[in-house]
């Protein structure tokens, strides 16, 4: 029987019914957890599509409760396209455009079989969805535009100017299938390129458009003045044309595909007020849940907070601020202070709004936001993420399977770059979060290198554990209560840093000495 997300639990639809009835504890509800099953490098012999469905009923078994796979739609590098390089929405796939029918990742039925697939499992599907630009577009057209100044793009500058824009999409090759909607200049607030003087300014470009009711979108991140710009032919959320497109989009990809949610992406550079009504029109016409996280990539968790208020709550937000904490403590040397791991995080703050995460494609090796965390570090960081109540938990693909690849880093000169997989503290991890991590939370963030927490446990899931970790090159130990249900009971610990009859025992009050390696984390459950 499927199972339906709800607030991050995995329920059995005969139970919905009684949700507002029944407390919590007696839910037969399971943890979820996302993963994000694919990475910037993934070549397009890795069959992404066909994996998902090979490896779904695999993932379903270890714990993960929802995939968020990549954009499905063409991009302007055809097969070569991450997904972010939008070309046609409507094409998942299926038509020969850029010189290619499939995608990076296969091809359209291959995209709903792994769909099918994974839903066969009880996993869900989130989608990447792109809708702050297009690229590749098959034709230019002169506009009157202006420069701005890149680091401020509210200040222009020389007068205006015409500029041969990439802005027209006629998308021939799919011939009005699904949608007869044309792409043009007034669907743009501005472009990175003019084709006319083809002005090289080193990527730095930006020409806003003049025109009736041109203007940078309101509700956008106010870093560069203001950063509705990205790249690409950048869309104009207040046409009502574009509104219209991209709602009526989002009820067909929804409708067409099956999928159970979605990540939003680059919504610092989106109005904000366009993300929530999306969202909104996609979940009224389909009348699901349709969990969406978005990427707002900031540090400042005000800023975060700032924009989930904008947008009515409507969405989570990845945790940038965590994840940057993880970075910081796994290149520390040990000097990190863990016990304010979780400062400055919307896992502290706002955890029903926060997806953790310890890696993206964004944050890994020779990529755009590169701060890696160090592999030692991870299996503490997972530890962090998964077995603690806040928040809903993403995977990294590579963190799971491993990556290897080549690619130029900053200085211009190409880099080979390993990725180590984690599969098998994963494995253990994401058990112990479906089988064990429940109930009332005993936190211990309390000293510069040994922290640690408890969970008690359910009527269900009645073992419980306890999570010790530390950043020093001493083995840690914490007294940490295990609460009153495992009073004079011994734990083990599951990840095998300790061995079997190596175990830690509780007093008459419920409390133990539990201890991890130096460098390491140790999941203790009771025997």
């Amino acid at each position: 029987m499927k199972k339906l997300n709800v607030k991050g639990k995995w329920i059995k639809p005969t139970i919905l019914a009684t949700l507002i009835a029944v407390s919590a504890p007696t839910l037969a509800a399971t943890n979820g957890t996302m993963m994000q099953y694919f990475h910037w490098y993934n070549s397009q012999s890795d069959n992404l599509w066909a994996k998902v469905s090979s490896e779904a009923q695999n993932l379903s078994d270890v714990g993960i409760t929802a995939l968020w796979l990549p954009p499905a739609y063409k991009g302007q590098a055809g097969a070569y396209d991450v997904g972010y390089g939008v070309y046609d929405l409507y094409d998942l796939g299926e038509f020969n455009q850029k010189g290619t029918v499939r995608t990076k990742y296969g091809t359209k039925d291959q995209y709903l079989a792994a769909i099918n697939s994974a839903h066969n499992a009880g996993v869900n599907i989130y989608a990447d969805v792109v809708l702050n630009h297009m690229m590749g577009a098959d034709a230019t057209e002169s506009v009157t535009a202006v420069r701005v100044d890149p680091n401020n793009r509210n200040q222009e500058y020389w007068g205006d100017i015409n500029v041969d824009a990439w802005t027209v999409f006629n998308f021939t090759a799919r011939n009005n299938k699904y949608s007869s909607f044309k792409w043009s200049w007034v669907h743009f607030d501005g472009v990175d390129w003019d084709d006319n003087t083809k002005e090289n300014c080193g990527g730095s470009c930006v020409y806003k458009f003049r025109g009736t009711g041109k203007a940078w979108d309101s509700q956008v991140s106010s870093e560069k003045g203001s950063y509705d710009y990205l790249m690409g032919a950048d869309l104009d959320m207040d046409h009502p044309d574009v509104v219209n497109e991209l709602k009526n989009w989002g009820r067909w990809y929804a409708d067409f595909t099956g999928v159970d949610g979605f990540r939003v992406d680059a919504v610092k550079h989106v109005k904000a007020g366009f993300s929530r009504d999306w969202i909104n029109t996609v979940r009224a016409h389909t009348g699901k849940d349709m969990f969406t996280v978005a990427e707002y990539w900031d540090y400042d968790r005000g800023t975060l907070q700032g924009y989930l208020a904008d947008s009515g709550y409507t969405m989570s937000l990845f945790d940038a601020p965590l994840h940057m904490n993880f970075h910081t403590a796994s290149k520390s040397n040990g000097n990190y202070d863990m016990g304010s791991l979780m400062n400055g995080t919307l896992m502290q703050s706002n955890p029903m709004n926060a997806v953790t995460l310890v890696e993206n494609h964004d944050t890994q090796p020779l990529q755009a936001l590169e701060s890696p965390v160090a592999d030692w570090f991870k299996p503490l960081a997972y530890s962090f993420i998964l077995l603690r109540q806040e928040g809903y938990p993403n995977v990294f693909y590579p963190d799971y399977y491993g990556a290897t690849y080549t690619d130029k880093g900053g200085d211009g000169n190409n880099y080979t770059i390993n990725l180590q997989s984690h599969k098998t503290i994963l494995d253990i991890l994401l058990k112990a979060r479906r089988d064990y991590a429940y109930g009332a939370q005993n936190s211990y963030l309390d000293h510069s290198d040994v922290i640690g927490f408890t969970r008690e446990g359910d009527a269900e899931h009645w073992k419980g554990l306890a999570v010790l970790m530390t950043d020093n090159s001493y083995e840690g130990y914490k007294w940490m209560k295990a609460g009153d249900a495992h009073k004079n009971a011994c734990f083990t610990d599951i990840t095998g840093s300790y061995t079997s009859s190596d175990k830690v025992c509780t007093n008459n009050d419920g409390w133990g000495n539990f201890k991890t390696k130096p460098g390491s984390v140790s999941v203790w459950v009771k025997d």
